[in-house]
């Protein structure tokens, strides 16, 4: 069993002061980890494997450095002049996810069709305090602002449409198997469009993005007593809370703070 803890560190910010850290761990089921964590200068972000094959590790790697690629702004001395300020928007990030999806479906057809599919799941901030989550599978973002702990992002699966419309009981075990039936993902077939959120970064907020190896694991206010700490020890506390729950899947957490 790995586990990895990225220290806490400050983000260059024209604006806000940002701090970031996170954590993955492969846990106790799977023999590696098909999670892939990113902490960058311009975009915090996680992809999470379909199954446990050479498909699930090439698609979330593909995915990250195709889209982190797409959304690197340059230093802003080397910008021209009318890009100098300019905030990564919607259409940039519907072209990133676009990339994404030619990149892992090719990727997929290299390796004879086996499966190749993940989620991605970022926040990207902006100059100002805007920032953008990018959502597509059932990866999550939670926040935390004030008192009050909230789920940002929506499942794209059959489970989250069974528990929204009283389809089945959510401990059921057709709620269960619900879980892997991704309607969104990347690699999928119809090269599905990702959900954008635009949200306000403001003073004190504490934004957790995550596979669903911390977020079906770890309950709602297990969650929130340990945003409340700091990043590095959440990080840490949250891969931990994963493995005590049974670590049965690799569990990934980046968190952002707003100072």
């Amino acid at each position: 069993m790995t586990t990895t803890i990225m220290a806490e560190r400050a983000l260059p910010h024209p604006a806000l002061r940002l701090r970031v850290a996170g954590g993955t761990c492969v846990g106790n089921r799977y023999p590696a980890n098909f999670d892939v964590l990113h902490i960058g200068d311009d975009v915090v972000a996680v992809a999470d494997g379909m199954g446990a094959g050479e498909g699930s590790a090439t698609a979330g790697r593909t995915a990250m450095a195709t889209f982190t690629a797409a959304v690197r702004q340059p230093p802003e001395a080397q910008r021209p002049q009318a890009m100098r300020q300019s905030p990564v928007g919607a259409e940039t990030l519907r072209e990133a996810v676009a990339a994404v999806q030619r990149d892992v479906r090719e990727a997929g057809r290299r390796l004879g069709g086996q499966l190749t599919g993940c989620t991605l799941t970022a926040l990207v901030p902006g100059p100002g305090d805007l920032a953008w989550i990018v959502q597509l599978g059932d990866s999550r973002v939670y926040r935390r602002r004030g008192n009050l702990l909230e789920l940002l992002t929506t499942d794209h699966t059959a489970a989250w449409l069974g528990a929204v419309n009283g389809w089945y009981p959510h401990d059921s075990p057709q709620a269960h198997a619900a879980r892997y039936q991704l309607h969104r993902y990347a690699g999928h077939p119809d090269e599905p469009e990702a959900d954008l959120i635009a949200v306000t970064l403001r003073p004190g907020d504490t934004y957790l993005v995550c596979t669903d190896g911390i977020a079906e694991q770890v309950g709602y206010k297990r969650i929130d007593e340990q945003l409340r700490k700091a990043l590095g020890d959440a990080a840490r506390g949250l891969i931990d809370d994963s493995l005590a729950a049974g670590g049965q899947d690799n569990a990934t957490a980046a968190l952002l703070r707003v100072g």
